[in-house]
């Protein structure tokens, strides 16, 4: 049907060609993440007996998005004209509710062909049933899918939090990853800590990736062990064991907090610093994010679906993704599906429609070239340090303005005059996104809407009314 590298290639593919040079990293000096939605529509003429291997799809990304930053909660506004989240996991999302929208507005404005077919009820449509959407991500999910075993042959972090756990190591303190001066150091190939790992190590040299968000790369995985068996039991991995005898020496770690009120991390030594399975935030540099982890966000998906609440007032059914794909890095499977989906299976009570989904997951083994390990190994030991691109891209397939660059939540150039005017919205923000709900709305005869949308419109119109009477 199709394979995880097929999907990363046909992504990768769509970045080079179709993703301007605006809101790119800098060669060799800036690296950046990568997400999709890739549409899959299965041949019309295809017999119901033809093996699965055999059927024959049709594979289109409809929207993308690159981004690696997260503004402070001091910089959040009420009016919804900034991008909260820049990853790039949430800006394909963003993109793929534009794709929706323009899709809705063909089928229920324009009566042309679209990936919705008339549901059961007046105003209400449904995916059609030849379609389904593939995630794909460059890059582990920050938060908790990235809290990954790390096997005794794998190349070690770059800055351990304390070393002397180790007993062959000859780095001995005790760093704090939470100290931002030395998560740079360690981020720095030129820095002295950095240089100081790198020739303690007495395994092959390191890597010196620090990959999504604070969570840590490391070199290929040996070929004889797959990196999506890690870890059969987590009781055994927390104890240092992993599938196959390998010994768990640490994990791979996120840059997510736990959220306020959460059970914290042990913070220990090694594989118990951090605690799985709980619900983070975004990391922020001084001022703390708002905005939950990729992970977090990708599991709410997986049990409310992608189209989000505005749009659920058009759709019988939630939008759901079939399929989740991750390029080349630091993987588990198990990390992965006790992220995304093994955490919502105690969710019982749902509205009609909704349930925890199944979710197939798999991973790609190329890897995209401007993530920070093939930008790191491309430049070599060139000066000066890799730093995460500040611009994030959006791209939906849409006719009009299918692009987006932005930077620290605003269109690319907006100026401090210029914020809180509708040139300075992002066409992916709230406010931009409930304008073109507005208008679709607005587009549709009222004997033709939703009858959610009908009944809200008539209780606002009865709280107006029943105002100034209680006023006289």
């Amino acid at each position: 049907m199709w394979t995880a590298d097929e999907i990363a290639q046909l992504c990768y593919a769509h970045y080079n060609v179709r993703l301007p040079k605006q809101g790119k990293p800098e060669p060799n000096r800036e690296w950046t993440l990568l997400a999709a939605v890739v549409k899959i529509q299965f041949s019309a003429n295809q017999a119901c007996d033809i093996p699965e291997k055999e059927v024959r799809v049709t594979k289109e990304v409809v929207s993308m998005g690159t981004g690696t930053k997260c503004i402070g909660q001091s910089k959040m506004r009420e009016s919804g004209d900034i991008l909260n989240d820049s990853h790039a996991e949430i800006i394909a999302r963003r993109s793929f509710q534009r794709y929706l929208l323009h899709q809705l507005h063909l089928a229920a404005v324009l009566k042309e062909d679209s990936i919705f077919v008339p549901g059961t009820q007046r105003g209400l449509w449904r995916l059609r049933p030849d379609l389904s959407f593939v995630f794909f991500s460059s890059h582990t999910p920050c938060g908790d899918a990235s809290i990954i075993p790390m096997l005794e042959f794998e190349e070690q972090p770059c800055c351990p939090v304390i070393r002397n756990w180790a007993n062959n190591s000859p780095v001995q303190g005790t760093e704090n990853l939470e100290d931002s001066k030395d998560k740079r150091n360690c981020e720095d190939p030129t820095s002295p800590v950095a240089k100081k790992i790198r020739l303690g190590t007495p395994a092959r040299s390191l890597s010196n990736c620090v990959a999504h968000h604070g969570t840590q790369e490391s070199g290929p995985v040996k070929p004889d062990v797959s990196s999506s068996d890690l870890t059969k039991e987590e009781p055994d991995a927390a104890n240092g064991i992993a599938s196959g005898s390998f010994k768990v020496v640490d994990v791979y770690r996120t840059g997510a907090k736990c959220v306020p009120g959460e059970t914290g991390d042990l913070r220990e030594p090694g594989a118990a610093y951090h605690q799985v399975g709980l619900l983070r935030v975004k990391p922020g540099r001084g001022d703390r994010t708002c905005s939950m982890s990729c992970s977090d966000k990708m599991a709410r998906w997986n049990v409310l679906g992608c189209q989000g609440a505005l749009l659920m007032h058009f759709l019988e059914k939630p939008i759901y993704l079939s399929a989740v794909v991750i390029g080349k890095c630091p993987y588990s499977q198990e990390a992965m599906r006790r992220a995304l989906t093994g955490r919502c299976q105690e969710t019982l009570v749902l509205p009609r429609g909704f349930g925890v989904q199944e979710l197939e997951i798999q991973q790609s083994g190329l890897l995209f070239e401007q993530s920070r390990c093939a930008v790191h190994r491309k430049r070599g030991d060139s000066p000066g340090r890799l730093v995460p691109c500040g611009a994030a891209i959006s791209w939906s397939a849409v006719p009009q303005q299918p692009l987006d660059v932005t930077a620290n939540g605003f269109p690319q150039g907006t100026t401090k005059k210029e914020i809180g005017s509708p040139r300075a919205r992002s066409r992916i923000s709230k406010v931009e996104l409930f304008r073109s709900f507005q208008k679709l709305l607005s587009s549709i005869a009222e004997d033709e809407q939703p009858d959610s949308v009908r009944m809200e419109r008539c209780h606002v119109k009865c709280h107006v009314l029943w105002i100034p009477q209680c006023q006289a």
